[in-house]
C-alpha cells in the first residue's frame, strides 16, 4: 500500500522542479492548452496583462481570492508581511498589488520573502517518505532571484510611494536567515506571516523565530498543514504553538490553504 502511494505520488508530480499536482490527467490536458494558449496569445503586448483573466482557472483564481480575505483582515493591524518559502514569487507579487489597492501609503508594511532559491534544504525523518522529495526538490531556474527582484520592483513602480522600496528578498537557509534577519531588524512586528516552506526543520526554525515578533491579531498562513504528503509543517506547528492553542481556520474557496490568527 505505501509502495502504491508513492508511485501515485510520483505520477501527481510535473515534469520539472518536483512540483506536485493533485489534477486528473483529463485536467492536466487542459492545464497544458491553457498554458500554450498563453504562450500563443493573439493578443498585442499593451493588452495582455489586461487581459490576463482570460488564462486564469478557478483553482489559480481562488489562491488570489483567499490572499485577498486574508490581507483585508491585517489592514488595520501595524506591522509586515513575510512569506518563508517564496520559490516562484507569485504570492509576494500578488500582496504588493493588493498593498497597492488596500494601503497604498503604508510605508511600514514592507513585504519580506525568505527562500534559499535552490529548492529544499534540510529534509529529515519528521518529513516522511511519502513527497519523495530530497534537498534540492522544489529549486528553480539559476539566478531566479535576481529576475523576480526585478518583477517587484516593477511592481512598485506601478503604485504610490514608489520612491520606497518596500520588499525584500532574503536568500538562504531560513534556520539562519530569519532569526539573523530579526537581530537585525529588532523593530520588526508580523502582522501576516505565510509558512510554505512544505518541509519541517526550516518551519520549525522559522516559527520559533518570528514567535517574539508576533502580536494580537497576527495572521499565520499555511499551505501544508493536515497534509499526509508534506508532514513536516504540521508537526512544526504542534511543537512549537501546540494545536490545543490554536484554532485552525481556512476559506471554502480553497482546499488546502489554512490560517490562524493570534488571539
Amino acid at each position: 500500500m505505501v509502495d502504491r502511494k508513492q508511485e501515485l505520488v510520483e505520477e501527481m508530480k510535473t515534469e520539472k522542479h518536483d512540483a506536485i499536482v493533485l489534477s486528473s490527467a483529463d485536467e492536466k490536458t487542459v492545464q497544458k492548452n491553457f498554458a500554450a494558449s498563453l504562450k500563443a496569445s493573439p493578443l498585442h503586448d499593451d493588452e495582455i496583462l489586461a487581459n490576463l483573466g482570460l488564462y486564469l482557472t478557478s483553482k489559480n483564481l481562488s489562491r488570489i481570492l483567499f490572499f485577498y480575505e486574508i490581507y483585508k483582515k491585517i489592514v488595520h493591524n501595524h506591522g509586515i508581511i513575510a512569506e518563508f518559502g517564496v520559490r516562484w514569487g507569485q504570492t509576494l507579487s500578488v500582496l504588493s498589488a493588493l498593498r497597492g489597492i488596500l494601503e497604498p501609503f503604508n510605508r511600514h508594511r514592507k513585504i519580506v520573502g525568505f527562500d534559499t532559491f535552490e529548492g529544499f534544504r534540510g529534509m529529515s525523518e519528521k518529513d516522511g517518505d511519502a513527497c519523495k522529495c530530497k534537498d534540492g526538490s522544489f529549486s528553480v531556474t539559476p539566478d531566479y532571484e535576481e529576475y523576480l527582484d526585478k518583477l517587484l520592483h516593477m511592481q512598485e513602480q506601478l503604485n504610490p510611494m514608489s520612491h520606497l522600496k518596500r520588499y525584500e528578498l532574503v536568500k538562504g537557509d531560513a534556520i539562519q536567515t530569519v532569526p539573523e534577519y530579526l537581530r537585525r531588524h529588532p523593530e520588526t512586528i508580523i502582522s501576516l506571516a505565510i509558512f510554505d516552506f512544505d518541509i519541517y526543520a526550516p518551519t520549525r526554525a522559522a516559527l520559533e523565530a518570528v514567535r517574539p515578533h508576533l502580536c494580537k491579531g497576527s495572521i499565520l498562513v499555511f499551505d501544508e498543514l493536515c497534509d499526509d504528503i508534506f508532514p513536516g509543517e504540521t508537526v512544526a506547528l504542534m511543537e512549537t504553538f501546540g494545536l490545543n492553542n490554536v484554532r485552525v481556520r481556512r476559506l471554502p474557496m480553497t482546499s488546502r490553504i489554512s490560517y490562524l490568527e493570534i488571539e
